[in-house]
């Protein structure tokens, strides 16, 4: 692939900041890759030179560990993620495995599918897992590049969505796409939630969050890494059916199906862009909650 543009995701910053040890000296990370079809490989013949594809974390499974035989290829024991283990976007040209491409919507322009690409998909895969009923009320704690996305599907989709997060900017952007409320991190919602999303990596979140669960209700976590969780009191945190689970990866599926829906939910990205030889200060800048939205590098 000759690479056009490439997201600027958190997971990147814990790989650069040493959270997530890098697999192999020097990797290049970026996995929300877009570009063009430069070259096929062996046998290679899903796409056609010159056509627009876009790569995503999930790079390869192996196909026949019971996970991947019942559908659950984002739990795959031998996976393989793109700017983890194989070379990723902060680069002119990457190699993928066709059958982890993606075909990008003709109504989705290069900048605005980056993002999609893992931010999306992750808080598309978190918001199902989080199962709030019609109607129903979602919390979403963190609004950046995952979160504003998240937050947009969510109200296409009829529920009344709740924001707690640090930075007024964050927040008035939350209002600003329609949000029901927009708070501090560590406030209480106006109303108890029948579902939430934790997208800031903070553990310290995670009974704050439960606490504010309506009973039956689901807190998923959906960051590749958490900072430690407190102790939980059981009756303030998980009594009547309060769940807590995490978020792993994504299928195809999960890919497939938000690459039709976000252009019909008129999904848009609020994107940041930087040059590739910027590629240190768009992390730095995340890292400080900068800028609001998503952070894309421009390539070619």
């Amino acid at each position: 692939m000759r690479i056009t543009v490439c997201g600027v995701c958190r997971t990147d910053l814990h790989l650069a900041e040493g959270d997530l040890p890098p697999r192999h000296h020097g990797i290049v990370p970026g996995h929300e890759i877009v570009g063009v079809v430069d070259a096929l490989g062996p046998g290679s013949s899903r796409f056609s030179t010159g056509q627009r594809v876009g790569v995503a974390w999930l790079g390869a499974t192996d196909g026949t560990c019971r996970y991947c035989r019942s559908g659950r290829e984002n739990l795959c024991t031998s996976p393989t993620f793109t700017g983890w283990d194989v070379d990723g976007g902060y680069a002119e040209y990457c190699v993928a495995d066709e059958a982890f491409a993606y075909t990008l919507p003709d109504d989705l322009d290069d900048e605005q599918a980056a993002p999609l690409l893992c931010a999306g998909i992750i808080g598309y895969r978190a918001l199902k897992l989080a199962d709030v009923p019609p109607g129903g009320r979602l919390g979403i704690y963190g609004f950046g590049g995952s979160a504003h996305l998240t937050a947009q599907i969510a109200l296409g989709q009829g529920l009344e969505v709740h924001v707690l997060t640090r930075g007024e900017q964050n927040r008035q952007l939350a209002l600003e796409l329609g949000c029901a409320s927009a708070g501090g991190s560590h406030d209480e919602p106006p109303v108890l939630l029948d579902g939430s999303i934790l997208f800031a990596p903070a553990g310290d979140l995670v009974p704050v969050a439960l606490r504010a669960l309506d009973r039956g209700a689901t807190l998923a976590t959906a960051g590749i890494w958490l900072s430690d969780v407190p102790s939980l009191v059981y009756e303030d945190e998980l009594f009547y059916e309060r769940r807590l689970r995490s978020v792993t990866a994504n299928t195809r599926q999960d890919g497939e199906e938000l690459m039709q829906l976000a252009p019909r939910l008129g999904v848009t990205a609020t994107t940041v862009p930087y040059s590739l030889d910027d590629a240190d200060r768009a992390l730095a800048d995340l890292a400080a909650g900068a800028f609001s939205g998503a952070a894309v590098l421009r390539i070619g």
